[in-house]
């Protein structure tokens, strides 16, 4: 029975053994049925283990994984099939350093989407990762994404057999001669990572600036920063100027309300107690004056010819600044008025002693 079954195979086993393109073909067809029923099995197994945890991160890493895994199987074996077909030797080694060349991009591409999920995962842990935050994770992002692709590369001249010390040195000299044509880039680039690493101001603070620029920031990148002031002009700031200057965060602190301070001068023999009264009634009734903390007044100084007040109170934001200034100077030069308080200005009187002689 066995040898009527080895007769009626051999010429099948003769057809194999005298043709080894046959024979490699025969191997990279068994791969691809072996990698994939291998990938779909081990990773319904994964999946099933995974659906029964209670974060997303893990299914969404077994989905960009499979691919690479299931290549990598791949490639071994079309690598043997390639191998077994007696190609010519330049040949064979052309397929298999593509073949290998191409595992590594594939694996850069999946380390690098890797790197971003667990940065994205890393900002929700802001407590205990201080240094990674929302404003923070582009960077980290950037220098993950190259880092993991100067690795891939790194391995891609290693299957091409390419002498490395040559490219270091010339990346060395062309890095030098860079460093001195763009230092002023450079310089704007190391600010911006200080920046997002020490957050001085977000997007949405306002900020005054050494040189009295004063408006809303919209965008911190790596080169510079944007603002945008009242008069809806973007301003565009180098990061190496704001990084050696001093920078005044008016949304800062434990809350984004903005300090008023209004001062006002009232005559001498003005009765003071009522000038509290009418200033704290004007910041009590007006909307955009916070009532916590609780507005103030204080008598500041005895003036050359003027009694000075001063009405401390808060806006919501910095924002508001201006127009609740302007409601409440309203409000007490139209109150004042009405009470017959006089608020003194600089005037001179001019006296005629005697007419001239006609």
């Amino acid at each position: 029975m066995e040898s009527t079954i080895l007769s009626s195979l051999q010429p099948v086993i003769d057809l194999f053994s005298g043709n080894p393109v046959l024979q490699g073909m025969t191997v990279i067809f068994l791969t691809l049925l072996g990698a994939s029923f291998f990938t779909w099995t081990i990773f319904l197994f994964i999946r099933k283990i995974t659906t029964r945890t209670h974060i997303d991160l893990d299914d969404q890493i077994v989905k960009i994984l499979r691919p690479p895994v299931y290549y990598t199987l791949l490639v071994s074996g079309v690598s043997a099939g390639i191998q077994l077909m007696e190609l010519a030797d330049g040949a064979t080694t052309i397929l298999v350093n593509l073949l290998q060349s191409g595992g590594v991009i594939i694996w850069t591409y999946f380390f690098i989407r890797l790197a971003s999920m667990l940065l994205s995962r890393v900002t929700h842990l802001s407590q205990k990762y201080a240094f990674i935050q929302r404003r923070t994770v582009t960077l980290f992002d950037n220098l993950a994404k190259v880092a993991i692709f100067g690795l891939g590369v790194y391995l891609v001249f290693i299957i091409w057999h390419i002498d490395m010390t040559a490219w270091l040195a010339s990346a060395g000299i062309v890095g030098i001669a860079v460093g001195f044509a763009a230092k002023d880039s450079l310089a704007n680039l190391f600010a911006g990572v200080i920046i997002l690493a020490d957050a001085p101001y977000k997007i949405g603070d306002y900020v005054v600036f050494e040189n009295g620029d004063r408006g809303k920031v919209t965008h911190i990148g790596l080169r510079s920063t944007r603002m945008l002031t009242r008069d809806d002009v973007e301003i565009t700031i180098p990061n190496s100027i704001i990084g050696n200057s001093r920078i005044i965060n008016q949304s800062g602190g434990p809350y984004e309300r903005f300090r008023l301070r209004v001062k006002v001068g009232v005559a001498y023999g003005t009765d003071i107690d009522k000038v509290r009264e009418i200033l704290m009634q004007i910041a009590n009734n007006e909307p955009l004056v916070c009532q916590s903390p609780t507005p103030r007044v204080r008598f500041r100084l005895f003036g050359a010819s003027s009694v000075d007040f001063e009405l401390l109170c808060w806006a919501a934001t910095p924002e508001l600044r201006g127009k609740t200034t302007d409601r409440l100077n309203d409000a007490i030069y139209k109150a004042f008025a009405e009470h017959g308080i006089e608020i003194p200005y600089a005037k001179q009187d001019l006296y005629i002693r005697h007419l001239p002689e006609k």
